[in-house]
């Protein structure tokens, strides 16, 4: 089998949670060594399902996804025989990758100074919450706090004066990750012309806020932004989901609203539609969004999902489905696409099945998994 393209690079992981080791998981996906360290009670996100009150434990997904293929190794920084374990992985180490915070990391002599001016070749990774400068340096984020309450994101999700719902665990974590990583791989290609390493840093909130660009950007340029809309008032509906009569949705694609309109119409069998003053154009139809949304209501009600998404293919109407997890996960483009993968498990484990992440190599297919063990691999160091 084809070896990965991160095949002989070291990579040394003091990370908890997700954003840090989410990061590694990424790279250990690519064919890098990844060593996690962890402290003696384990990275808290092994027992995530413990801290939410979860008595079942016995697969922790979240923890699985991230930090498979890596090896672990147990060491009490606040030691000296702790730090000598950690100092010697660094040694030969190409990549560190930390989501640690900052006064923490100082306290330990792990800052990016300290570690860069002792392995001038080492590519020091940081996450954060907040940024390596400011007032909030060392605040406490998580991806809720910093990637989506700070940065505004949350605040787009529901209408004005509404507060946003619940929201999904994670998402900010796994983006950041990836910022991470594509600075990582930069800086690695740099020290092959330069022989140096270099610290790349990103947080949650940059990388919200930069997740958010579209609507920051007209708010920076012009001093305001569209308001986030109800389904039903939403100004562009050709861009908007519906439901069809058995209950299924699809989300509706005509981003060019006047160039997509005839072929709706005629997928709808409502040409007459194109006679009403008040959706003759995208102009109008965005000025009477609640009417012309209330009309595709009334009529998608009328007939399947099938059916509907059947005469859309026929006439050149984009669409998408408006899936659940459980029928993303069984969604035939979804398998194809290589999203789901099978995970090695460890002996006396039963097969399963995870996400995989989102890049692939020709003539590479990792290998995911196994999920070590807490301090599994100490004994060879």
């Amino acid at each position: 089998m084809t070896q990965g393209p991160l095949h002989g690079v070291k990579v040394v992981e003091l990370g908890v949670w997700v954003a840090g080791p989410a990061a590694t998981g990424i790279m250990a996906d690519w064919g890098a060594d990844v060593v996690k360290v962890e402290p003696p009670s384990g990275d808290p996100q092994r027992s995530v399902f413990g801290a939410l009150g979860v008595a079942d434990q016995s697969g922790v997904p979240p923890f699985e996804i991230d930090n498979r293929g890596k090896r672990s190794v147990i060491a009490d920084l606040r030691d000296e025989k702790g730090m000598s374990v950690f100092m010697s992985l660094l040694a030969d180490a190409d990549v560190f990758v930390t989501n640690v915070r900052p006064a923490g990391l100082a306290r330990l002599g792990l800052d990016p100074e300290s570690l860069t001016k002792k392995f001038p070749r080492l590519i020091y990774g940081v996450i954060t919450g907040y940024g390596t400068d400011g007032p909030d340096v060392d605040r406490a984020g998580y991806d809720i706090g910093a990637f989506w309450a700070r940065s505004g994101l949350a605040h787009t999700t529901v209408a004005p004066n509404e507060l946003p719902p619940a929201l999904r665990s994670g998402q900010g974590d796994h983006t950041t990750a990836l910022s991470l990583v594509s600075g990582v791989m930069a800086a690695l290609f740099d020290r092959e012309r330069t022989g140096k390493g270099r610290v790349v840093s990103t947080s949650l909130l940059r990388t919200g806020m930069y997740t958010l660009g579209w609507d920051i950007g007209v708010f920076l340029r012009f001093g305001k932004r569209q308001s986030t809309k109800p389904n039903r008032e939403n100004p562009a509906p050709m861009m908007n989901c519906y439901r069809a009569a058995d209950g299924r949705a699809f989300w509706l694609l005509g981003l060019e609203a006047d160039r997509h309109f005839p072929g709706l119409l005629t997928a709808m069998e409502r040409p007459d539609l194109a006679e009403v003053e008040n959706f003759k154009n995208a102009r109008a139809r965005s000025v009477n969004a609640a009417e012309f949304t209330a009309v595709l209501d009334a009529h998608f009600a009328t007939q399947s999902y099938e059916y509907w998404t059947t005469r859309f293919d026929a006439h050149d109407v984009w669409w998408a489905p408006l899936n659940s997890i459980a029928e993303a996960v069984m969604d035939e483009q979804v398998l194809a696409s290589g999203a789901i993968v099978e995970m090695t498990p460890r002996e006396g484990e039963a097969p399963y099945r995870a996400v995989n992440s989102p890049v692939d190599f020709n003539d590479y297919v990792p290998v995911y998994g196994p999920v070590p063990a807490l301090g599994e691999h100490s004994p060879h160091w």
